[in-house]
């Protein structure tokens, strides 16, 4: 038969499909191998793959609790060589991780060396940190792992073997909680008492009907390292139903009166809620210094960050005659003190993730306990089965050692020899026939004559005869203790109690989150003595609020330096309108009120706007501006006229007009003249009356004022009057008188001056 060509034979390979079919069916293989291999947590032990195969990984290189510390970078490559080919950054940042006591009530791995700080100090290079498995992963999840307990699959490179899943006696989903982003969705579980939740499995393994409700007696609520104060108790309830709600929570602030050291009253922050763990810490400073700026702080002398390796210690020194509860509030109104925890129990289950409620979690891991049990249980008893064989086979050689030593001396080799003991001595020479038939009659198993063979003289010792016979007896207990054990439901059950009674009378420790039913911190609202005022910001942004008798007493320097200025009321809003089509409002009580020579602070501080993506290009004040009207011009030359209500609104950044796409605002200004004049980029100039541009909805882009050449773009927008000397800026520097502009219609050409 002739031989196909290389062409021939590549055609006939060609796979006919509809591309869409390919590209959906291919997002969804990548997308389940990144949700069930990557990013979630198996419900049965509660770690990733990656958490699993570091562990697995100091386990195999003998990295025990009780030897000398390793380092990381060698943990880290054993795991990246054997199991986890995924880089090796993701690796270590897992184990920084585990090792984290800030961020795990149960942290699986001793660090040594500098792994991070709480408040977002990354951990050192793993060429300098060093690591070992904590005592309770050793116990919990590793234990039984030599005793046929779980399934061992092929690693990437079908060069080794792992684990598919940890022998975790603990239901390590709730303990040590766990945080991913798959495609599609996340997971976010937080972490519980030890003890707790292992007082709920107990309760649960003695009774399966368990509901929510009364396996909360036992489990009250998330327990975080950090501590903090859950302020919606009463909502735990739902979350642990459904698997997933909010839980609002807030820092520990404790009020310490003067003593003689002191002097002053001081609030002590000891605690914080687990969102601020890492750069929301640091993030604090930040806040406390705006509020500071704002007046907001008036009643705090000092505040000192005296947090140490103990633990966090934030204090406040107040004044005489602050008010403790009204400062309280406001930390946890301002800041992030009081935050939102998002909960979401999504874990993986029987290959598939699913969000688990308290009961299914626990139903999940109480089943799979019990065949942990089984399969342990099972494993010890065909060990104990061969270890009473091999025993029965030395008790009945000792009592005929004497014939035993007569074939080991008549044997030309060890096979006959052992083929001898189980019953065929054809090729052994004995003494005498009366030997060679009791030989005949012995049928020694292969097991119990190997260990014949194995046998050492001293074991001929009367002492360990007597040794052997109490062995055989142990082995005999413990074969009916594992077949009652593998025989009952409920003394599997049993077994299982006594195991997390042992782990929790070992390693509980008291709970750090107070579960309470509190309000959240709101406004309070103050009567404020409304009177006039004077906004100033200058060209970088810095805004300001000036008393009247300051600004006139320091009117020159503040015109100067000003590039918007105006008066305003206290109880007012300032609206700053941006190129990009934004109008962002402050409340002028949240502006700082200052001396003339302070320069205030950025109004990117105090509101949405952005400096790295828009600039404002026209300010003023809410109340000051009710009933009038505003003028607008696009770079792509679209004009309208728009009514200052459009803007009235209680948000803090709203649509100040519609943009086609690349247009950017030119100009925003009142429309108080009755003509407008349009300059462009290539020097045309228009001026056409105010009345032909449409009053319109905020919402809409405008109409055509000036038609564009091509590669042109209005760069000015100037409203004058027709019988006044009004002027209009030109590049450069100069101007122009706009009764040189000859008036045309909207939407016209314009002409170019010289200037």
């Amino acid at each position: 038969m002739a031989k196909k060509d290389s062409t021939e034979e590549i055609r006939e390979n060609i796979i006919r499909t509809e591309f869409s079919e390919e590209m959906s069916k291919s997002y969804i293989d990548y997308s389940m191998s990144v949700i069930v291999a990557r990013a979630l947590p198996d419900a049965r032990d509660g770690l990733k793959p990656v958490q699993r195969r570091v562990i697995y990984a100091m386990k195999e290189l003998g990295n025990s609790h009780d030897k000398p510390h390793r380092k990381c970078a060698r943990i880290v490559g054993d795991t990246m060589g054997k199991y986890h080919p995924h880089g090796d950054s993701s690796i270590y940042e897992c184990l920084v991780n585990m090792a984290q006591s800030f961020k795990r009530t149960v942290p699986l791995v001793d660090g040594h060396g500098n792994f991070g700080s709480i408040e977002g100090d990354g951990a050192a290079a793993m060429r300098y940190t060093e690591a070992r498995l904590q005592e309770i992963t050793e116990e919990v999840f590793l234990e039984d792992i030599d005793k046929d307990t779980v399934d061992f699959i092929p690693n990437f490179d079908e060069t080794e073997k792992e684990p598919r899943v940890l022998p975790a006696m603990i239901p390590n989903l709730l303990v040590s909680g766990a945080e991913g982003i798959a495609v599609g969705m996340a997971t976010n579980i937080p972490t519980h008492n030890l003890g707790e939740v292992l007082n709920a499995e107990i309760a649960f393994l003695k009774d399966p009907s368990l509901s929510t409700a009364e396996l909360m007696f036992e489990l009250k609520g998330p327990d975080w390292p950090t501590g903090g104060i859950i302020i919606n108790g009463s909502d735990l309830w739902s979350i642990y139903e459904t698997g997933s709600g909010k839980i609002k929570v807030r820092a520990k602030i404790d009020y310490v009166p003067a003593d003689k050291k002191s002097g002053k009253d001081r609030l002590i922050i000891s605690e914080i809620p687990p969102t601020m763990v890492g750069s929301n810490l640091p993030a604090l400073f930040s806040d406390l210094a705006s509020l500071a700026a704002g007046r907001l702080l008036s009643d705090v002398s000092d505040i000192s960050n005296q947090s140490d390796k103990n633990g966090i210690r934030i204090v406040f020194e107040l004044k005489k005659g602050a008010d403790p509860e009204k400062l309280m509030n406001l930390l946890y109104r301002k800041t992030k003190l009081e935050n939102t925890y998002g909960v979401n129990m999504l874990a993986i289950d029987k290959g598939r993730p699913v969000t688990m409620s308290l009961p299914a979690i626990l139903r999940c891991h109480t089943d799979f306990m019990i065949e942990l049990t089984t399969r342990k249980y099972t494993s010890l008893l065909k060990r104990e089965q061969d270890r009473l064989e091999v025993q029965e086979g030395l008790i009945r050689a000792v009592d005929i050692i004497d014939l035993i030593i007569e074939i080991l001396r008549g044997s030309p080799n060890v096979k006959e020899a052992k083929a001898c003991l189980m019953g065929q001595p054809a090729k052994v020479t004995f003494k005498s026939e009366e030997s060679k038939k009791l030989a005949e009659e012995l049928h020694f198993t292969e097991k119990q004559a190997q260990a014949i063979l194995d046998l050492r003289l001293a074991r001929l010792i009367g002492l360990e005869i007597l040794a052997l016979q109490k062995e055989y007896k142990e082995t005999k207990k413990k074969i009916a203790r594992y077949r009652k054990i593998l025989g009952s439901e409920a003394e599997k059950r049993a077994v299982c109690i006594e195991e997390l009674t042992r782990i929790r009378d070992k390693y509980s420790v008291p709970r750090r989150t107070l579960i309470t039913d509190r309000e959240q911190a709101h406004d309070v609202v103050e009567e404020v003595k409304e009177q006039e005022v004077v906004f100033s910001m200058d060209r970088f942004g810095y805004s300001r609020i000036l008393d009247l008798p300051v600004y006139e007493r320091n009117k020159d320097s503040v015109d100067k330096d000003s590039v918007w200025l105006f008066r305003c009321l206290n109880t007012d809003r300032v609206r700053v309108f941006t190129d990009t089509g934004q109008v962002h409002q402050v409340k002028v009580a949240d502006i700082p009120l200052v001396k003339a020579k302070e320069k205030g602070i950025p109004i990117d501080n105090l509101c949405n706007y952005d400096s790295s993506v828009e600039s404002f290009i026209y300010v003023c004040p809410a109340a000051g501006s009710a009933g009038s009207k505003l003028l607008f011009c696009t770079k792509q030359g679209y004009v309208k006229v728009v009514p200052s209500a459009e803007f009235d609104s209680s948000k803090r950044t709203v649509l100040a007009t519609k943009l086609s796409d690349g247009d950017r605002l030119v100009c925003v200004t009142p429309q108080t003249d009755s003509q407008v004049v349009l300059r462009t980029q290539n020097g045309f100039f228009l001026r056409f009356p105010v009345s032909e541009i449409s009053e319109l909805k905020k919402n809409s882009i405008g109409v055509k004022g000036i038609t564009l050449g091509e590669d042109d773009f209005v760069k000015a927008c100037v409203a004058v009057q027709p019988n006044k000397d009004s002027m209009v800026p030109c590049a450069g520097g100069a101007a122009v008188e706009a009764t040189r502009i000859r008036l045309g219609k909207r939407a016209g050409k314009g002409v170019r001056l010289k200037l």
